[in-house]
Order: structure tokens, then C-alpha cells, then sequence
């Protein structure tokens, strides 16, 4: 295990040496930050020129490149075009955005599996078909129009929550935020456990264990949910990533000052520090999330084994 993990480790600096440069290559060519700074005016020469100097956009890109990922190493992201550190902009977005994906993470796994297991083994039931076709509503429905609709409803006509969250962002006013960013992910949860259920239910080890007269109860947590969390697995811990980064509509319509709101405030003032060092921490995330569900198929199956 400690061999394979290594290994791991090592794979995972190419890859991130090639996404960040992919990136940074992206979002450079995306247009002239400096045209971004001077807003509808056109910067006069002498402005852009100094500007140009001062964040380094006069070097070569290789060269800018170089340098930023030297600096990553020394927890130095750059500076915004607003004169704030992008490591200052981290340290107040990430823990927010941290809280939604954990809430939304949570909605995934309890209502998620629960349905999916209930489906499965109830396949073809009446309620194995209405929640198949509530999940494929949530699916076809986009993710602002279900934000907007919660939002309207239960902010601004039953008044049960606060239609914006406030800066602090509780646990508490993260809840329905939280369930809108999962909603997608949570209906696909649902129908690959329901499938992965009703798939293993058919084996020969549950029917093994129904013949020896185990309960059903334990036959269905013990053998057949942990054998049949493995696909589950994979996309939970593959959405993690996504939901931190894709969380761009939920946290406008909710008002979250978290990652999704600085990478969207920096998409838009052309900020490339800022996109760049945002984008930069997700590729972090995406690389240590599937080297831990990579490390959790041991636990559920344990035929495998890492050499």
C-alpha cells in the first residue's frame, strides 16, 4: 500500500505540472487584463506599460509561468489587480465554499444511497418509478432554476430562510444552498446505487448468505451495500472537486463569497492571478480526492489489493 501510494504521489506532479499549464495558457489568451483594469476606457501607454511591469505581463509567458509555479511553492499565488493577495482571497472563499460542499456531500450520501438502495431493491415498484422519475425532473431542471425557485418560495414568500446568506455563512444558512448544488449530483447518486444494487442483488455471495439464513438486514448493509458502493465511490469522490468548482450559480443566487463568487469576479475583471490561482487549488483537490477513493476500494472490496 505505502509503495502504491508513492507511486501515486509521483504520477500526480505531471499531472499537475500539465493542468496548470493548460490553464494558465487558457485563461492568458482569454484577452488583455490590463484592458480589464481600465474598464470601458482604454488604458493610455504609459498606464499599461507600467502595469504590464509591475504584475510581470512583460515577460515571456514561459518565463510568467516558471515563476508562478515557483512561487506556488512558497504559498505566494500572486497579487489580484485589486492589490490583494490571492492567498488572502483563499483563506476567507475556501472555508465557505468547504462548508456548502460538505453539506452538499452529506445530502449525496444519506438521501442519495438511501434511495438508491430502496429502489434497488424494490426495482419495478411503484416506488421504485416515482423516484426514477423524480430524479430525471432534477436532472432535465437547470441548477439556477431550482435555486431561483427555493429561493423564491421559501425565502421570499414563506420567509423560512434568509433569501441571501450573510457573510459569515453558518452551517445553518447553508442548508438549502447546500441541497441546491447537490441536487444534480444527488439524483445521479440515487439511480447509479439503485442500478449497482439491483445489479449485485442477482449474485451468487447475497444469495449465499440469504440460504445460510443470515438476516436480511445484515445481508444487505454487510455483503450487498459495501460490494455495490464502489461505482458510488467513484463519483462522489470525482464530484467533490466538481461541486467546489462549479458552484458558480448556487453561490450567486445565494450571495456565497466563496470560491464559485471569486472565480466569477475574476472570470469577469480578467484577473488571471486570480483565476489562475483558484483554478490551480481545485486541480489540487481533483488529484487528492481520487488518490483517497482509489484508497477506499481496498476498504469496500477487500480482493483488492495495491501492489
Amino acid at each position: 500500500m505505502g509503495r502504491y501510494v508513492i507511486r501515486r504521489l509521483l504520477q500526480m506532479i505531471p499531472v499537475f505540472i500539465g493542468a496548470t499549464l493548460l490553464i494558465f495558457l487558457m485563461v492568458n489568451v482569454m484577452g488583455d487584463p490590463i484592458a480589464g483594469l481600465c474598464g470601458d476606457r482604454q488604458c493610455d501607454p504609459a498606464t499599461a506599460a507600467q502595469l504590464r511591469t509591475e504584475f510581470g505581463l512583460d515577460k515571456p509567458l514561459w518565463q510568467q509561468y516558471l515563476t508562478y509555479l515557483g512561487n506556488i511553492f512558497t504559498g505566494d499565488f500572486g497579487t489580484a489587480f485589486n492589490g490583494q493577495p490571492v492567498i488572502e482571497l483563499m483563506k476567507s472563499a475556501f472555508p465557505v465554499t468547504i462548508r456548502l460542499t460538505i453539506i452538499a456531500i452529506l445530502f449525496e450520501i444519506i438521501i442519495g444511497i438511501t434511495l438508491g438502495v430502496i429502489t434497488g431493491l424494490r426495482r419495478g415498484r411503484p416506488v421504485d418509478t416515482g423516484v426514477l422519475l423524480l430524479t430525471l425532473v432534477v436532472i432535465s431542471v437547470p441548477t439556477f432554476v431550482t435555486g431561483l425557485l427555493l429561493q423564491l418560495l421559501l425565502g421570499v414568500e414563506w420567509g423560512w430562510i434568509k433569501p441571501s446568506v450573510s457573510p459569515e455563512a453558518t452551517f445553518g444558512e447553508l442548508i438549502v444552498p447546500g441541497l441546491v448544488l447537490a441536487s444534480v449530483s444527488l439524483a445521479y447518486v440515487t439511480r447509479l446505487t439503485r442500478t449497482s444494487i439491483a445489479e449485485n442483488r442477482r449474485s451468487d455471495y447475497v444469495r449465499t448468505a440469504v440460504a445460510k439464513g443470515l438476516p436480511r438486514r445484515r445481508v444487505t448493509i454487510r455483503h450487498l451495500l459495501r460490494n455495490s458502493l464502489i461505482p458510488v465511490v467513484t463519483f462522489i469522490g470525482t464530484d467533490i472537486g466538481a461541486l467546489m468548482g462549479g458552484a458558480i450559480v448556487t453561490e450567486r443566487i445565494f450571495n456565497i463569497h466563496g470560491v464559485g463568487y471569486q472565480l466569477y469576479q475574476g472570470i469577469v475583471r480578467q484577473s488571471t492571478q486570480t483565476v489562475v490561482g483558484f483554478v490551480t487549488v481545485l486541480v489540487l483537490v481533483f488529484l487528492v480526492a481520487n488518490l483517497l477513493v482509489d484508497l477506499l476500494y481496498a476498504v469496500l472490496d477487500p480482493r483488492i489489493r495495491y501492489a
